[in-house]
């Protein structure tokens, strides 16, 4: 539920209902304005809860939260979440490309990488330090030594990074190394690192999990919320049907769905839902038609020699051909690239 507070409350009364509400077993997260606070209180509400926080004296109305999703859905946050990065903002009405290799695999090429995408407007370079691959025997990253090179090109370029983590040990070095997190689809529903990451100060790209539901991946958004970090982006990735022409179905249906349930900004991986270059750019495109606040597409100097998916990963030139053909939709939707 939330309570909304009284304009100009004192700080002894606000600190008196988080008192109130503490012992109850309720844990309050106030969210102070200009003029007035409101709490949101996280914890088993009952049907009788309303009524006894709407007596105290400073208290001006009490909203109870049906959705299960309590502080990822609009009911707890009308205004769109902006997430800033640098001089990026996510969220706002932009469309935000990010981009790069799947992972970082040597200097040189995680530099020349950054180079690319600084070349085509790119912000944001995505690459992986840490794989999670279906075979043990697959390439697993570099770990820690990935993390150190990633950010050097990210200094040297100048370009902002971002990169999954997969284990509750890395993330607070991954967080010193990146500006932005990933959860990723296979580790959607692993509470530990939701909770971990919501520790940090750094925005998490959460990944929707290959057969879950909308419900199920928002409540996943919900443990990095409660945990303390509001700065969650939201990542349709394409979910595993009967279809075997492609390798996942990408949901569209679902971006259009979580714009109206929820606050957060929600972006699109045309690359993993694909697994095929050549579907990439017309994804793209569909993602920016839908409403979707940006893209995340993997892109390698020479995809032919790449370490873990090669075959979804973009040329250089096809990077440039995305942005190209991508701007009229993005103008046409009212976003700007």
């Amino acid at each position: 539920m939330i309570i909304v507070l009284k304009p100009n409350t004192k700080k002894e009364d606000i600190e008196h209902v988080k008192e109130k509400l503490k012992e109850k077993d309720f844990k309050p997260m106030p969210f102070e304005g200009d003029e007035r606070t409101v709490i949101h209180v996280i914890g088993d509400v009952r049907d009788d809860s309303p009524d006894e926080f709407k007596s105290i004296d400073c208290v001006e109305n009490v909203i109870r939260i049906l959705k299960p999703y309590k502080l990822a859905s609009k009911e707890h946050h009308s205004q769109k979440t902006i997430i800033k990065i640098g001089d990026v903002v996510i969220g706002n009405g932009d469309f935000t490309v990010i981009a790069g290799p799947d992972s970082v695999e040597t200097e040189e090429q995680i530099i020349e990488s950054a180079k690319i995408m600084k070349a085509n407007g790119v912000k944001i370079m995505r690459a992986s330090a840490f794989k999670p691959r279906t075979s043990p025997y697959s390439f697993q990253g570099l770990g820690i030594e990935g993390l150190k090179l990633l950010r050097k090109a990210g200094d040297e370029v100048g370009i902002l990074v971002e990169t999954e983590v997969m284990d509750v040990r890395d993330v607070p070095i991954a967080a010193e190394y990146a500006d932005i997190l990933r959860v990723g689809a296979r580790n959607m529903q692993n509470f530990d690192l939701l909770k971990e990451m919501g520790k940090v100060k750094c925005p998490i790209i959460l990944k929707r999990g290959m057969s879950a539901t909308i419900k199920e991946f928002l409540m996943a958004a919900e443990y990095i919320i409660a945990s303390g970090n509001r700065n969650v982006i939201l990542c349709e990735r394409g979910i595993r049907t009967f279809e075997t022409a492609y390798r996942n179905t990408l949901d569209l249906e679902a971006v259009a769905i979580l714009k109206q349930e929820t606050h957060l900004p929600v972006i699109v991986d045309p690359s993993h839902a694909s697994g095929k270059r050549e579907l990439v750019i017309p994804l793209s495109k569909a993602s920016a038609a839908v409403g979707a606040d940006g893209i995340i597409v993997e892109v390698h100097p020479e995809p032919e020699k790449a370490l873990c998916d090669g075959a979804q990963s973009l040329y250089p030139e096809q990077l440039t051909q995305l942005i190209k053909e991508i701007k009229p939709i993005c103008k046409a939707v009212g976003r700007k690239l």
